[in-house]
């Protein structure tokens, strides 16, 4: 492996919002390499708490339709925004596919909460990293709807397992986005 790749490839990762989507389908083979770099992320105690739901084609509509729903539902008036409601009835519909992220909670709960987030937020960052191998955008949603009970009951899940969000993929419409970083000298101390 060289590490010079690694680096262009982890550097080069992006962020892209559905907006910035084509809803051109991605094809299966790519789809399966994503889940199964995803299901190789580290986990404490072997757990693997990563669970996925992947909405396509028309599937997608009813994902849209149950998180409008779900953000109309659990949002008090006064905090509740049309503009957000109707970009819940559109936005899984910009992406190609659309993948609901849940945490699996280990029934004697030996390990942490926290450690069994963390394992699945690294597979969440493989499923980036392989996404932008193939040249697909990314964006992991953490909205109140894509959090709820709701959508933790809605994929399958129950009692303490969690909903985590959403990960939106799709041929990005346009050139690859740019980005850059602080120095890290602001972000490390050596002891």
């Amino acid at each position: 492996m060289e590490s010079d790749r690694l680096s262009d490839l982890i550097r080069n990762r992006r962020t892209v919002k559905p907006g910035q989507m084509s809803d051109q389908p991605i094809e299966k083979r790519v789809l399966d390499e994503i889940l199964t770099n995803a299901n190789w992320a580290p986990t404490h105690g072997m757990t693997q708490p990563w669970r996925f739901r992947v909405f396509q084609g028309d599937t997608r509509l009813e994902l849209a339709n149950f998180l409008a729903d779900t953000y109309k539902a659990i949002m008090p008036p006064e905090s509740f925004k049309q503009a957000k409601y109707e970009k819940f009835r559109v936005n899984p519909t910009l992406a190609g596919a659309v993948i609901v992220v849940g945490m699996k909670r280990q029934d004697s709960g030996k390990i942490s909460e926290l450690d069994e987030i963390m394992a699945v937020a690294c597979a969440v960052q493989n499923m980036h990293l392989t996404a932008a191998v193939h040249g697909l955008g990314g964006f992991w949603s953490t909205n109140p709807a894509a959090l709820s009970d709701q959508m933790r009951d809605y994929i399958g899940l129950s009692g303490q397992d969690r909903a985590l969000g959403l990960f939106y993929l799709g041929h990005v419409v346009g050139q690859w986005p740019t980005s850059d970083r602080e120095s890290l000298q602001s972000k490390v101390s050596w002891a």
